[in-house]
């Protein structure tokens, strides 16, 4: 094969394809060039004119860039199976993805991790994979499955895995938890990511010191900056529930830009459909300021380096050919995309064969105590409560005091406050676990909102006015073997099946996106006026993000990383 490739770059055989006339995007030197792309089976082989080939194709001086790699991301937040997402995504310029499957890890553990990777397998979508380092992400909650070292172990000779996934934990790592520094010593040479939102200082430096690489939690361009000087590499994630482009894009600078890349952590079907995947991440900076080809290197050859990934991220000799065809440099209308040398998809439709792959089966995953429907009642023992404040296009939170809403000794949801009752209802081990308490900002008027979805450990969180509707959305999804359910005046007025892990559906992602926009205006229907209220909603059971959250155990204030209750004394 190298025999051949060397005598393909000097022109004395002919290549399999040649891309006439192309405006090449050179990551290196920042520069456009015209010319041939020359290509052997899936490599790029020369660069220039007067190559043949057995086809041949001009692209009548369209830029080509090199695949856009999304450094982080879930794929169960897109609710479909592996092929459907890469159906969806590939079409869109996303050639490779660095996924972390630690929402399927913490309900089905050792399983689910080997269900996506084997899931990911005959795709034209290079899915790379960062092991779950924090199953379950703290020890405030109940998940499905507990990952420790010797777990994870196995995985780390595969190809295709790359290091250890987001260091959520960090309490536990500053606290040199020995069980936390397993997993960091197995990884030995591989990369460790980071989670460590507000992490600064001395406890910054040893969280560094311990051998975290980068972070993709940074809110703040003054946070992103501090992170910068101290040697990570910043990941500025665009997603669906978490916006921060617009306030991380003024860090980037001349002097700094090869140590920042996009991702987009978590990302929903319609948002990936109606706006795009990364080709929207890169998009929207160009049009923020940002220079075109810097906005491109940061989605192709900075992700690539920094995970070693050799053959990606670039257009010359030796690359693989993962190739974005577009016609302008801010607009970015895709025409084409290739991969391995392959045309998948023309005018953003895909253009190849879904392979057929033998199916795999999970376990059901949803598994809740019998619910009599008292269960939701919160008996008063205070004047006073804490309340989760939900702060838009954001995973954070504030705290508030609020004078507590009671009602014959019990608490009630007070509309007139923005003072609704939430629940974390444990779906794994029928341990009957209900954390209770009260959210502000999603300003629910009516009815009830429960999915599986709940960051996570992805317990059943539901969001309602009373315990009828509630109940009613809650056993839905407990019937329905996980998903997603509104209920009002006692009845289900919408619904979506997620049988897979509770988190993804086995349909396509058009069809996903179109329930889910039914959804949406059931949502509203309740009073609702969130943008992505679903996403925002499973983020308030996450307990390593800053903070108050809330998990099957109760309220966790996350900056003391402790259990509080929800009534002040």
């Amino acid at each position: 094969m190298i025999e051949k490739q060397i005598k393909a770059a000097r022109g004395e055989i002919p290549n399999d394809l040649v891309l006439r006339n192309a405006q090449i995007i050179n990551v290196y030197n920042g520069q456009i060039q015209q010319g041939d792309i020359a290509i052997l089976q899936d490599t790029i082989v020369g660069i220039g004119n007067g190559y043949k080939g057995e086809e041949e194709t001009d692209l009548k001086g369209l830029y080509v860039c090199p695949g856009f790699i999304d450094a982080h991301v879930h794929i169960e937040s897109s609710m479909v199976e592996v092929a459907q997402f890469a159906r969806a995504v590939v079409p869109l310029g996303t050639t490779t993805v660095v996924t972390d499957p630690h929402e399927i890890a913490n309900v089905l553990g050792y399983e689910g991790i080997r269900y996506m990777m084997d899931s990911s397998k005959y795709n034209p979508l290079n899915v790379y994979f960062m092991l779950s380092s924090c199953v379950p992400s703290s020890p405030f909650e109940t998940a499905g499955s507990e990952l420790r070292a010797f777990d994870l172990f196995p995985f780390l000779p595969e190809k295709w895995v790359l290091g250890l996934a987001e260091m959520m934990n960090y309490p536990g790592l500053l606290a040199a938890e020995p069980e936390v520094l397993d997993k960091i010593k197995i990884v030995k040479d591989k990369r460790i990511d980071g989670h460590a939102p507000g992490l600064l200082g001395k406890d910054l430096n040893a969280y560094i010191a311990a051998g975290v690489e980068s972070d993709h939690e940074c809110t703040t361009a003054q946070e992103a900056a501090e992170k910068l000087k101290m040697g990570m590499v910043i990941m500025i994630r665009e997603g669906s529930g978490t916006k921060n482009l617009k306030d991380l894009l003024p860090v980037v600078t001349l002097e700094n830009e090869r140590r920042c890349m996009f991702c987009t952590d978590d990302r929903h079907p319609n948002d990936i459909l109606e706006e795009g995947h990364i080709d929207y991440v890169v998009r929207s900076a160009i049009s923020m300021g940002l220079n075109p080809i810097t906005a491109i290197r940061m989605a192709t050859l900075n992700p690539a380096e920094y995970f070693g990934l050799r053959k990606l991220g670039a257009i010359g000799p030796g690359k693989r050919a993962d190739l974005v065809v577009f016609d302008d440099l801010h607009t970015l209308d895709i025409k084409r995309v290739y991969h391995n040398g392959e045309l998948v998809a023309v005018d953003r439709i895909p253009v190849y064969e879904t392979p057929v792959r033998p199916s795999t089966s999970l376990r059901s995953s949803v598994n809740i105590k019998w619910l009599e429907g008292d269960e939701f009642i919160i008996p008063a023992r205070g004047r006073q409560c804490r309340v989760i404040k939900a702060i838009p296009d954001q995973i954070v939170t504030d705290v508030l005091h609020v004078d507590c809403p009671v009602d014959n000794g019990n608490v009630y949801s007070d509309t007139e406050r923005d003072l609704v009752r939430l629940y974390v209802v444990e779906r794994h081990r029928a341990t009957g676990n209900i954390g209770k308490g009260l959210v502000n900002g999603f300003k629910l008027k009516h009815g009830a909102i429960a999915t599986s979805m709940g960051h996570d450990s992805h317990n059943i969180i539901a969001l309602g006015i009373g315990d009828r509707d509630i109940f009613k959305a809650v056993t839905a999804i407990n019937k329905m073997g996980g998903g997603i359910a509104i209920a009002r005046e006692g009845q289900v007025i919408e619904s979506l099946e997620l049988p897979i892990a509770g988190l993804m559906s086995n349909k396509p992602l058009e069809y996903v996106s179109t329930r889910m926009k039914e959804l949406l205006v059931a949502i509203q229907s309740l009073g609702v006026e969130l943008d992505d209220p679903l996403m925002t909603l499973s983020f308030m059971a996450l307990p390593v993000i800053p903070r108050l959250k809330l998990t099957d155990k109760g309220l966790v204030d996350v900056e003391a990383f402790r259990h509080v209750d929800l009534f002040l004394q």
